[in-house]
């Protein structure tokens, strides 16, 4: 019998964990190669300043001789670093709160509402400056000013899916067994919740690492001696009048592949979470 040419080899959602392994092994590799080089690979090398890319530098060097391209891998591997940690530490307080709201009574409830409409009404970037500026920038302050700007959507969501599943039938049976509100809330609550948790960090993702490249970029972010993507992007300012395009180009094209593969990651999770897709 001949096979049918037009079979498919994966299916949709075998083609999901396939494309999600790829990317997070691809993530992983940068993380781990931007801390492993060395700061040599970055020194201050005058005889080969200002060199268009080449075999030799893939991304070319800057004023200063020093490689483009180590520079970007280190530059994303601390974007990376800084973004997992303020999307982990904003989705921990989306989590906490949208529990909180929907399982402690109508007075949390009115608070956390408030304290989310209160944070949706001020932009992201906004409050962000305002926090890293007042903790004096650096790795701590922009990692704490992501994780208390980044969570009011999120905790949004959490909320509704809390109330939805606290009137199921199998919580309200918990509920008259004397079970504590603790009880649910980690048990019976948490798990039904924990797809939204995941594609929701997932999506925080990408915006936590653009606004911690704008805030480096306007001088209140990183130190002005870390090879971050922002410090990069707005050093080689100066220096585009004068031709040297690839100081821009290959590290702002890097952050953006970097934001666009966390973007496509989230959105394939939320594939696999569908129940109504759950046979493709």
């Amino acid at each position: 019998m001949i096979p049918n040419l037009n079979k498919k080899i994966l299916n949709n959602r075998q083609r999901t964990f396939l494309f999600l392994l790829i990317a997070i092994v691809f993530l992983l590799s940068i993380v781990f190669i931007g801390t492993i080089l060395d700061k040599d690979n970055i020194a201050t090398n005058l005889q080969d300043r200002n060199s268009s890319p080449d075999f030799k530098h893939l991304f070319g060097t800057d004023w200063l001789g020093r490689d483009m391209f180590a520079r970007t891998i280190m530059g994303l591997s601390l974007s990376i670093k800084v973004g997992i940690i303020g999307a982990a530490g904003s989705t921990l307080i989306a989590l906490s709160l949208g529990l909180a709201a929907a399982t402690m009574g109508n007075i949390a409830d009115r608070v956390v509402t408030w304290l989310i409409d209160l944070f949706l009404s001020v932009p992201h970037l906004v409050t962000l400056i305002l926090i890293a500026f007042t903790l004096g920038g650096g790795f701590n302050g922009v990692v704490i000013g992501i994780a208390l700007t980044h969570w009011p959507s999120l905790a949004r969501i959490i909320r509704a899916e809390v109330m939805q599943i606290r009137s199921a039938e199998f919580v309200q049976i918990s509920r008259m067994m004397g079970k504590s509100k603790v009880w649910i809330a980690f048990l019976h609550i948490f798990p039904h919740i924990l797809p939204q948790i995941l594609v929701g960090f997932m999506l925080l993702f990408p915006h936590a690492i653009l606004h911690e490249a704008a805030v480096t970029f306007l001088g209140l972010g990183l130190s002005p001696h870390e090879p971050a993507i922002g410090i990069i992007l707005s050093e080689s300012m100066k220096y585009l009048s004068s031709g040297m395009w690839w100081l821009a180009f290959f590290p702002g094209l890097c952050l953006l592949i970097i934001v666009r593969i966390f973007d496509m990651i989230g959105e394939k999770l939320r594939i696999i979470f569908d129940p109504n897709r759950a046979h493709d």
